[in-house]
Formats: structure tokens, sequence, C-alpha cells
């Protein structure tokens, strides 16, 4: 799972693996986390927060008030809003606060406010970490629901052998990164999902069409988020050269809307959610030619009447516990016109991107994108590669049903 805007807080605590501490921090700055590090008064002792700061780019907290000003440092807004709390190293002493919640310092006051995953990775002496009173505490940290990373055996800063060093960042991340994939995929385990991608082609004689330079990558992207989040996924795909590996990535190929239009008709009822991606044509070829039309002098007039628009067809046949999500590309902001589809086509959910932006819309590996929903809310993302974007929408899918909850 990629840790690309997470929200994580790493917690550093006064023991000689802070300094590895420094190492995780580079390298969840690097997979693309906003890391706010949070440190205990003792840890300032072994690495300065300056360390840290340059590192991450905010400002280190360790008291929860600023004394020069009395501003007040809210252990409940970092413990709420964050996607996933790491302390690493933490102490026997900091083990002991968390078990009891002794909450007199910053970081074991925001501990107590996080609703988000905790992991914790030990770092002490053999002996205190083979102590009853450690082993207890650690018992009980793992009943709250917090994950326990094991130290590794080694040689120790007292210079004995054995188990108390703290994990490698390395494998701290590899871990993160489990953690993450396993707990979205319990969140969508087993859903039903279809997802329309690429363009449509309407014949206007069996060798010329009418299409748009749409290839599909941005519909791939988003069935495979799905799946990866545990989702069975139906791809009703026009013409397009990619393929999709994931097992429970089933790939049905059209060509026409009006192709487009049966595959989706005949599993919608069976979805719990639909995200119609695909660059569907507007217009048809009222009467395309049986053989090719050869050039000649006079000018050929073609006469168009409009395709069958599928997100608010299927709109129509949506059942409250569905989540429907539409797309709209538009040469301008678009937000008003996006707001209108929304509402025209019954979607519960709508993802706007324009083509001013430059490395959006058709042809590039990213987009750039905002998110509308029912209440009109708005969440308006950076630029990001198409497979973080359809990341993030998958994201917002599971909000909406935690939501409804």
């Amino acid at each position: 799972m990629e840790l690309a805007g997470k929200r994580i807080i790493l917690g550093v605590c006064g023991s000689i693996a802070a300094y590895k501490a420094v190492l995780l921090l580079r390298l969840l700055v690097k997979e693309g986390a906003e890391v706010q590090v949070i440190m205990t008064p003792t840890a300032r002792e072994f690495v300065g927060p300056v360390t840290f700061s340059a590192l991450s780019g905010r400002e280190v907290l360790s008291e929860s008030f600023k004394k020069d000003g009395g501003l007040w440092n809210s252990h409940v807004e970092h413990g709420v809003s964050a996607d996933l709390f790491v302390v690493a190293p933490v102490t026997a002493t900091t083990l002991g606060k968390m078990a009891h919640g002794l909450a007199d310092n910053l970081l074991v006051a925001t501990y107590l406010s996080a609703r988000c995953p905790v992991l914790l990775a030990p770092a002490m002496d053999l002996d205190m970490y083979a102590h009853p009173s450690t082993r207890e505490n650690l018992k009980k940290l793992q009943g709250f629901g917090n994950i326990i990373l094991e130290p590794a055996s080694g040689e120790l800063a007292s210079g004995l052998e054995g188990k108390g060093r703290m994990e490698e960042p390395e494998l701290i991340i590899r871990h993160i990164r489990q953690m993450e994939s396993a707990s979205i995929k319990k969140k969508l385990l087993n859903r039903r999902v279809l997802v329309t991608a690429g363009p449509t082609h309407e014949n206007i004689d069996p060798v010329r069409f009418i299409g748009n330079h749409s290839t599909g990558l941005m519909g791939f992207a988003i069935a495979e988020a799905f799946a990866e989040a545990g989702a069975k996924v139906e791809l009703v795909s026009g013409p397009v050269e990619l393929e999709s590996k994931h097992p429970d990535v089933r790939l049905l190929r059209v060509k026409s809307a009006e192709e487009m239009f049966r595959a989706c008709d005949a599993v919608i009822e069976e979805m719990d959610i639909a995200v119609f991606n695909a660059a569907v044509s507007d217009f048809k070829p009222v009467s395309p030619q049986a053989g090719k039309v050869k050039r000649g002098r006079d000018e050929w007039v073609i006469r168009l009447e409009p395709t069958r628009d599928i997100a608010a067809a299927m709109g129509k046949k949506k059942n409250k516990d569905q989540i429907l999500v539409g797309f709209a590309l538009e040469s301008e902001t678009g937000l008003d016109q996006a707001r209108q589809k929304l509402e025209r086509k019954n979607l519960d959910l709508i993802v706007l991107n324009s083509l001013k932006d430059e490395g959006a819309g058709f042809g590039t590996s990213t987009n750039k994108v905002s998110m509308i929903d029912r209440e009109g809310r708005v969440e308006a993302y950076e630029l990001k590669p198409k497979k973080q974007v359809a990341k993030d929408l998958v994201q917002r899918v599971i909000k909406m049903i935690e939501d409804a909850v």
C-alpha cells in the first residue's frame, strides 16, 4: 500500500534508538507521507528536534503549551486527524504510561486521543524487555488493539546481547504497508464493484468511427485499486490496449456505447458500487454505412444522434444501498456543471477534472481532480499519478460507506 498523502504521527521516546527514528522519518517522507513528529522531553536529549523538523518540514512538538506565547498544541486535533500513529522507539516508561493512561506528556495525551491504528516499536535492554511488568504492559496494549512490532535480537547499547533492539526502519515501513493494505481490504472485502473505462467507438462505416482520446488508464487504475481493497470488480472497457492482471478484476471488452450500456445494465442490480469513468461518445451516426465510403468531390454530411447516457440510466435503477460515482471532464473549471450532472444522474459522488490543468485528462499518466458529494462538499486534490488518484477515490468511497453506518 502506498503511503503518499497519509497523515502519520511519529512518536519518538528517550532511547539511544532515537537515531533510527530519523531514518524512519526519512523513509516515510520519501514515500510521500505527511509526518508530524512528537517527541517526549527525554527524547530531545538523544536527537535534536531540528533534525526531525528539517526532514519533516514541520515544527516538532514536545510540550502541550508553547511557553513563549501560551498557545496550546492540541493533542485531540492531532490524534483524531491522523491515519496512523507510529511510536518508534517506544521505551518501557512510555509503554507503562500508555497502558495505564498516564497522560503526563504530549505524546501519551495524543495517543489517548488517537482513533487510527497504532504501531509500537519497543527498544530497551533485554532484561527490561523481559521483565514481567513490561510483558504485562505489552499484553495490555495489544488487547487495546495496538500493533506491537517485536524488537530484534543483537548487540544492545549496554553491551549485552539479546532481544531489545528496535526493528530496522526498512522493516517498519514494510510492516506499515502490510497494515494499511490489510486494513483497507477488510472494509471492501467481497463488495461488488462495476467500473467502466476507455472510449467508445461509434462506426461511421466499416473503417471509420467517432471516438475520443481516452486511453483507459484511469479506469483500469480504479478497477485495480478496488480489487486491491478486497472488492470483486466487473471492468467494462471500450477499445484500449490495456490488460488487468488482478485476479479479482473480470474484464469485459466492448466497442460501442450501446454495447457498454447493455453490459452495465446486465449487472448493475448486483453491484454495491459503480464507477462510470468511461469517456462514452455523446453522439453516434444515425445511419452507419454498410460499405466503405469512397473519396469523392461532394461533401459527406453525417447526421448524428445522441447515445444513451449510461450513468443516468443506471442512476434511475439505483437502490438506497448502492453508491454511484461519475466523472466529469470539462474544458473550464466546471464545478457548477459537475454538480448539475451529479444531481441529474442521481449520483452520490462526481469526480471532476479539467482539460485546462496541465498533466490532467486524456493520454497522461497523471490527473488532477476534485470530488464533489451530494451535500455539495468539494475535496480538491493536487496533481498525482492516476494510480494514486484511484486509491484516493477508493478511500473516499470507503469513508462514504463508514459515514452511512
